[in-house]
């Protein structure tokens, strides 16, 4: 039995594992490669055969642990796809926008590339397109927390919550082989404790091998309780200056978050009432999906949303889900809190919005989500002086914020207070999504603290599993 690491290795995106057993397997993710000096192997052909491919478990919706499956597909492979109920019904939202923003990208790009009479390095045609994923669809197997499955001959799997987003998952697989079994833990995910809306990650007891997240393994998230007041502050000052504040947000929780925070300050009239636009008809739909599955939620959540109250719906709040809707935004010439995909603005409509905000020194941006390097949302946090969007350069003048404790993801100490469920330690502990200095700190602790073998995978290493 091997463990194959190809993706998120020493960097955030790109989860692929693949536990490899009798001549074939299944993987755990199959996501999407979003850091610049990595979207080459977006284009590249799986891994793994897709003949020895028996199925794929998710762990949760976001594109960069989903986003590759119609590629998968179109190379042959149609076998099941497990995962939560509340995933099934956002991996459909988030791979169907995806696609849009595939083909919408390939189409501008073809026409700035005609006009300055130049190729690019990747082809002008979409990763995927939007009858790709209907055609995977179908493969998608929804299965309910803490109930038993079968990935594959002589292996059972349960997903727990993970407290990341609605409906992710940690993995427990028990394997038979050789008339013994192997216990295996995917730690996906995993979400910060006591935090408003999603549950706390589930703890786990034991397992022989565990595969461990590591994005915020070096840091700690400063300012959580304080995120109203951050909030505040900087919409204030902004809309006092006449800008706007853009705010790149991820539609799957950062934004359903945002705006649970938005609807309290202005209800309590802590900040003025400017109309706050949703532009991203992912997000609008993701936040529909979140009614349908109240058993993420705590008890307080789920009654604010079955009454319609604020703050998940309040007084100026628009919707835009049309291209039109979402360039009229840019017409205003009085203040507005403008939200928009993609998170890190690899993507999507956010960047029309950098466009008529950047050069501006009245507005601000305003990021509420984890910058994996690379992307331009990270050039942008980083003050890059200029920065390239839609193929030219754009001097950076507007403000520069970023509110903590708005992350999806354990820090360090969440992460070490999870592993602290374990009633006898692993036999490896294997750290991936993380940049290599947060994945080497969280291994520097584990070591210290615990003992624990902690394991730091490269791209494409397997591992023997005894």
């Amino acid at each position: 039995m091997q463990l194959c690491f190809f993706g998120a290795n020493q960097q955030v995106t790109g989860s692929r594992h693949f536990v490899a057993q009798n001549g074939g397997g299944f993987f755990v993710d199959y996501g999407m490669f979003q850091e610049r000096p990595f979207l080459d192997r977006n284009w590249e052909p799986s891994p793994v055969p897709w003949r020895q491919i028996q199925s794929i478990l998710l762990t949760h919706s976001h594109l960069d642990h989903c986003g590759l499956l119609p590629r998968l597909y179109k190379e042959g492979f149609c076998g099941p796809i497990y995962m939560t109920p509340a995933t099934a019904a956002l991996a459909e939202i988030i791979l169907r926008d995806s696609a849009h923003i595939q083909v919408e990208d390939a189409l501008f790009k073809r026409k700035r590339h005609q006009k300055e009479g130049r190729r690019g390095k990747h082809p002008e045609i979409p990763l995927y397109t939007v009858e790709d994923v209907e055609r995977v669809l179908p493969q998608f197997r929804p299965v309910e927390y803490d109930e038993p499955f079968e990935p594959a001959k002589g292996c059972q799997a349960v997903f727990r919550n993970a407290g990341h987003i609605l409906g992710s998952a940690i993995v427990e697989l028990e394997i038979h082989s050789n008339a013994r079994s192997v216990h295996i833990t995917f730690s996906g995910d995993l979400g910060q404790y006591d935090m408003p809306i999603l549950c706390d990650p589930y703890p786990i007891r034991q397992t022989d091998h565990l595969v461990m997240e590591s994005t915020y393994g070096g840091r700690l998230h400063e300012g959580r309780d304080t995120i109203p007041e951050q909030l505040e502050r900087i919409i204030k000052q902004t809309v006092a200056r006449g800008g706007n504040v853009v705010i790149p947000a991820f539609a799957v929780e950062r934004s359903q978050e945002v705006l649970y925070h938005l609807g309290l300050l202005l209800e309590a009239g802590r900040i003025p009432p400017v109309p706050v636009f949703l532009d991203s008809p992912m997000a609008i739909d993701v936040t529909e999906v979140f009614r349908r599955f109240p058993e993420c939620f705590d008890a307080n959540t789920w009654k604010k949303i079955q009454a319609g109250e604020p703050p998940f719906r309040f007084p100026g709040l628009r919707l835009t889900r049309s291209v039109e809707e979402s360039k009229a935004i840019n017409d205003l010439t009085e203040p507005a809190i403008i939200m928009a995909s993609s998170g890190m603005c690899t993507a999507g409509r956010i960047k029309h919005h950098l466009r008529h905000n950047i050069t501006r020194p009245e507005s601000t941006i305003l990021f509420v989500g984890y910058q994996v390097r690379g992307t331009l949302g990270r050039q942008i946090l980083d003050r890059n002086p200029e920065v390239r969007i839609h193929g030219r350069m754009w001097p950076v003048r507007a403000h520069i914020e970023q509110v903590h404790g708005f992350s999806g993801h354990a820090d360090r100490e969440g992460l070490m207070r999870w592993l602290s469920n374990f009633q006898q330690p692993p036999k490896q502990v294997f750290l991936v999504h993380g940049e290599p200095e947060s994945s080497a700190e969280l291994a520097r602790r584990i070591q210290e603290q615990l003992g624990w073998t902690t394991i730091i995978p490269e791209y494409t290493a397997c591992w023997h599993l005894g």
